[in-house]
């Protein structure tokens, strides 16, 4: 078994209180607060805006004083919860399908020092005994803490659409090779991304909601009326949404008119200017709601690393100018996930997409903690809840990051 690997040491003992900054809590952003830890967990969130309301989980303005407690001034900084990323391969240089448990903690950590505190590992088509193996190598890694989930990203998926993933290695989802993966991650498997209009894929997302996995809808060739009844039968998810599927069209809506349609689904976006024009985006919010869109990042090895050629699966990707593409075979110059990380997108969101900070928690960590069973222990910031916070400065960069407690990142000068 992996030894979980820790970035961070333990908040300082006995309590610990972040104060002064702005604080993104659930009932939007509020100035002048502090958030007081003890251990792993949230005990209190208080605003100074709220003082005369007295907010429910507001600590005494004591608090402040007690000699016990260490008090750390972040001023001039935001406090948003820890972003929770539902569809990841890799970074840092490494990939969750290498089978290698401290490649996986490599790309663990990489995206944890940009804010990521949740993540799903998100597998890339394979043979089936290949997926299975690494299933087994992932699922001790959600069992240990480090991962929240496995995702298998094909190789149920359409040869129309397959993007980055090999062609000859895809199948139809037979519902016994899906049951098959399902079980291969021992509990352990959150979603699985299928092509409904293949053979047997009606029958896949039925198994897969019917075992508690999320079945997501992409990578397909799917027409309007084949993605509603993929959606009646229990699908609630886009994979990334707009790539790898048919274009919305005013004579054939195809999946993605379905797809923002349905209140039923939440829809992943990839933020990082290149999948998506900024445009897209903010349509996709305006039809969706901001509480069903899921920022993700798809990102392959090259996340937080520089130019090169990295692998993606069996495959070779070569990153220019950060833009991931194949480098050789018959999908050669596809683009082949990001190279994106999650502060990042938050970043785009609130300087360049005109969103909200309130829209931007939303998509980074309440909707896809809720989309994953998690809310109960992470995605907002109130007490109770793990002490999974990101803090950024005035440029919405990241500068801290505390995870169940631990600081990963500390600011500077605190």
């Amino acid at each position: 078994m992996a030894q979980q690997q820790s970035a961070g040491r333990p908040s300082d003992a006995g309590r610990t209180i972040l104060a002064g900054a702005r604080i993104a809590r659930p009932s939007g952003v509020t100035d002048h607060g502090r958030i007081t830890i003890e251990g792993t967990r949230i005990t209190a969130v208080h605003s100074r805006d709220k003082d005369r309301g007295r907010s429910p989980d507001a600590t005494e303005p004591q608090d402040l004083h007690d000699d016990t407690a260490t008090v750390l001034d972040l001023t001039g900084h935001l406090i948003v919860p820890g972003f929770v990323d539902l569809h990841v391969h890799g970074g840092g240089g490494g990939s969750f399908s290498s089978a290698d448990p401290e490649e996986c903690l490599t790309v663990v950590d990489t995206h944890r020092r940009h804010g990521t505190t949740s993540m799903v590992a998100s597998t890339v088509t394979g043979d089936l005994d290949d997926l299975a193996r690494q299933a087994a190598v992932l699922a001790e890694l959600v069992q240990q803490g480090d991962l929240a989930g496995i995702h298998f990203e094909g190789p149920f998926i359409s040869p129309h659409r397959c993007g980055a993933h090999q062609p000859e290695l895809l199948r139809d989802p037979d519902p016994a090779d899906v049951r098959r993966l399902v079980e291969a991650a021992r509990g352990t498997a959150a979603m699985m991304t299928v092509a409904p209009e293949l053979p047997g894929g009606l029958d896949s997302v039925r198994l897969l909601a019917d075992a508690g996995v999320i079945a997501a809808i992409g990578h397909t060739d799917s027409d309007y009326d084949a993605t509603r009844r993929a959606i009646d039968a229990g699908a609630t998810v886009a994979t990334h949404l707009f790539n790898a599927m048919p274009a919305l069209g005013h004579r054939a809506p195809g999946p993605v008119a379905a797809l923002l349609e349905d209140e039923r689904i939440t829809v992943e976006l990839i933020n990082d200017g290149t999948h998506l024009h900024p445009a897209i985006l903010q349509m996709a919010f305006r039809s969706a709601g901001a509480e069903r869109v899921a920022f993700i990042t798809d990102a392959m090895g090259a996340a937080g690393m520089s130019d090169g050629m990295y692998p993606l699966g069996p495959m070779r990707v070569e990153v220019k100018d950060g833009v991931a593409r194949i480098s050789e075979g018959p999908t050669a110059g596809s683009i082949a996930g990001s190279t994106l990380t999650l502060d990042r997108a938050f970043k785009r969101a609130v300087t360049l997409d005109g969103l909200t900070v309130e829209q931007a928690v939303q998509a980074l960590s309440a909707n896809p903690a809720r989309l994953l069973g998690i809310a109960d222990r992470t995605g907002s910031l109130e007490a109770g809840k793990d002490a999974d916070l990101v803090v950024l400065d005035a440029a919405h960069d990241v500068v801290g990051v505390l995870r169940q407690g631990s600081w990963l990142r500390r600011p500077p000068g605190v």
